[in-house]
């Protein structure tokens, strides 16, 4: 194998040839992750695949390889089988674009974590609340982020707060020595600021589409609740959810314990 990794481009290129049907980013991602095409792959893989080919779509038009069919999904010009025009398709996807370049990737709430363990966080007045979009990317710092937290004893939510003045790191520890302080042992959240792809949050929105509002509230109450009459889960909820990653001190603690 080549030591010159390709480029995400490239990736993409590979995972859509091998496909007669669209996909939606964040499979696309997936696929690349999985057939090992890129090894150093950012904070969040499916937002950086979501940007290059939408920037390719806005910038390149009809010289772009990439045509959108659908919100996130996409196929490679030259395997779309229909009988429309090129352009007309290149013109009408292009369109899209201008109206939404992120896809929805951070409208209202830009990720979340579900079910993380109290046990894998070194609680201090500014913890460390680690968190991977999948194994193998960038680890982003969630101790800044500002949004609604839950905490859970078992599975039974016990508690439902909001970190706005003060940070969910921060909140979250100050219930680890107040009256809840024995009575939960996991937690969720969902945060409002952007994650870029180095793994950095980013400054709070300073307007909301008010519609948008209403599904992405539901959208976390389903998620959270998980109610058995709601088939689906929160679909309008596009943010990506990040699985938790223990705090690198509480494993070299395990390791002592393990050994003495």
């Amino acid at each position: 194998m080549s030591n010159t990794e390709v480029t995400w481009r490239e990736a993409i290129d590979t995972v859509l040839s091998a496909t007669p049907t669209p996909m939606h980013y964040k499979n696309i991602s997936d696929r690349i992750i999985a057939e090992g095409l890129r090894t150093s792959l950012g904070a969040t893989p499916a937002a950086t695949v979501n940007s290059i080919i939408a920037n390719s779509i806005n910038k390149e038009g009809a010289n772009s390889p990439y045509i959108r069919v659908g919100a996130g999904i996409f196929s490679l010009r030259n395997s779309v089988q229909t009988a429309v025009p090129i352009t007309t398709l290149a013109q009408v996807a292009t369109a899209i674009e201008a109206e939404s370049e992120t896809e929805d990737q951070y409208d209202i709430v830009s990720s979340f974590g579900m079910y993380w363990r109290r046990e894998s966080v070194a609680w201090a007045a500014s913890p460390k609340l680690l968190g991977m979009q999948q194994l193998g990317t960038t680890p982003v710092d969630f101790n800044k982020q500002i949004g609604i937290y839950l905490l859970y004893d078992g599975r039974e939510v016990i508690y439902i707060g909001r970190s706005t003045d003060r940070p969910i790191g921060r909140r979250l520890y100050e219930h680890t020595i107040d009256r809840l302080a024995a009575r939960w042992d996991r937690f969720s959240w969902f945060g409002l600021l952007p994650v870029s792809t180095t793994g950095e949050l980013g400054d709070l929105p300073k307007n909301y589409d008010a519609l948008k509002i209403i599904p992405a509230l539901e959208a976390i109450l389903i998620e959270a609740l998980e109610p058995r009459q709601n088939r689906k889960r929160g679909d309008d909820l596009s943010a990506v959810e990040f699985i938790q990653k223990e705090d690198l001190s509480i494993q070299k603690k395990k390791l002592i314990e393990a050994v003495l």
